[in-house]
């Protein structure tokens, strides 16, 4: 357990997590080291945050969590949970009259008593240990045991993008977590809590030649074939890779290459949120929509992440981009050059379509 605010930097974590990338609202251009969106693995499947009780306090072995309501300040949430609105604001580094949004978290300076509605935190991972039987509600103020998530102070330079990646969750999960607002805007001195990972059971196939089943008896050897045997004329493959080649089309998104599909969108929890579309290196990066920088950041060597935010909160992001000369801010047109696809075994681009902080499959929009 960690009794305290964790930050994995210079942890020794392996550079196959730490992929970063920064998000509107934030400084551009920051270095965040090796990096590759589409990663050595995906992110991992967690599982949903716990219920609080009946006053919004979320009870774990060694710290608590407030949930804010719709309408109140820091001032009136302190009220509430018995606490200073100075203490409670001094803590998150906030003023008492700042107004959360419904479902943030702000974390408490000290343990408040836990009322009837504390969870047993063993729910949250029912996957990874054994869940107790007929669990009750405490009304003590000891606190449940079981599974507890890291809690992350965000620092100057850091996102909701580049945290998710560095502790590989995904972004919705972790703005699910702590009531992230549609821009997944995050401040300094932010407590957030990872996404703890639903660690599920892998299954086992008992079944073995010779164990737990009876070779069954082939045809043949209760009815002969007959002599003759008739032939139907099979219809013509499918060329499967002309399927999955883009091309142009005159829909409300402009595809930003032209190229096969080499990585397609997962539409599973932990799996590709965009499409990888392998093109030669330096072929131009074009925008799919008019819209306006919302981010520029570089991640590894010449290699560049661009953020377009679009009408009706859309968003498309371009990654494995070089030779961008855009600035956050900046407005675009459709088709206008983003950059270009950068050298790489195989080269591609990476490209996402995102409705506020869910990714969607891109295809539909080209």
């Amino acid at each position: 357990m960690r009794s305290s605010s964790f930050n994995p930097k210079g942890a020794g974590v392996t550079a196959g997590i730490l992929a970063l990338f920064l998000l509107a609202g934030c400084d551009a251009g920051i270095d965040l080291g090796n990096f590759n969106l589409r990663g050595d693995s995906q992110p991992l499947q967690t599982v949903a945050r716990p219920t609080p009780d009946a006053r919004g306090v979320i009870s774990y072995p060694n710290y608590q969590v407030v949930v804010a309501r719709k309408g109140e300040t820091v001032a009136t949430i302190a009220t509430r949970i018995g606490l200073s609105g100075a203490e409670l604001a001094q803590h998150n580094g906030l003023p008492q009259d700042y107004a959360p949004r419904e479902g943030e978290l702000l974390a408490l300076p000290r343990r408040v008593s836990e009322g009837s509605g504390t969870f047993d935190i063993a729910s949250i991972a029912s996957t990874a240990i054994d869940k107790a039987e007929n669990s009750k509600p405490k009304t003590t103020s000891k606190p449940a045991t079981g599974v507890e998530p890291i809690r992350h102070r965000v620092e100057r330079g850091e996102t909701a993008y580049s945290i998710a990646r560095l502790y590989d969750v995904s972004v919705t999960a972790l703005a699910s977590w702590n009531g992230l607002g549609p821009d997944l805007a995050v401040r300094e001195g932010q407590h957030l809590l990872i996404p703890v990972v639903d660690e599920v059971k892998p299954t086992t196939d008992d079944s073995k030649p010779g164990k737990g089943s009876t070779t069954p008896i082939p045809p043949s050897a209760s009815k002969p074939l007959p002599d003759t045997v008739k032939t139907e004329k099979l219809p013509a493959s499918p060329k499967l890779g002309e399927l999955k080649t883009i091309e142009p089309v005159d829909r409300k998104f402009l595809v930003p290459v032209v190229g096969k599909i080499i990585a397609d969108f997962s539409g599973k929890s932990g799996g590709n949120e965009g499409i990888d579309i392998g093109v030669i290196a330096g072929t131009t990066v074009k925008a799919a929509e008019d819209g306006e920088v919302a981010l520029v950041s570089k991640s590894v060597g010449s290699k560049f992440i661009v953020l377009l935010r679009h009408a009706d909160n859309i968003y498309t992001v371009y990654s494995n981009v070089a030779e961008v000369k855009l600035t956050k801010g900046d407005k675009v047109t459709r088709g206008q050059p983003l950059g270009v696809v950068a050298d790489g075994t195989p080269p591609y681009l990476h490209f996402e379509v995102r409705k506020g902080t869910q990714s969607v499959d891109p295809k539909p929009f080209l």
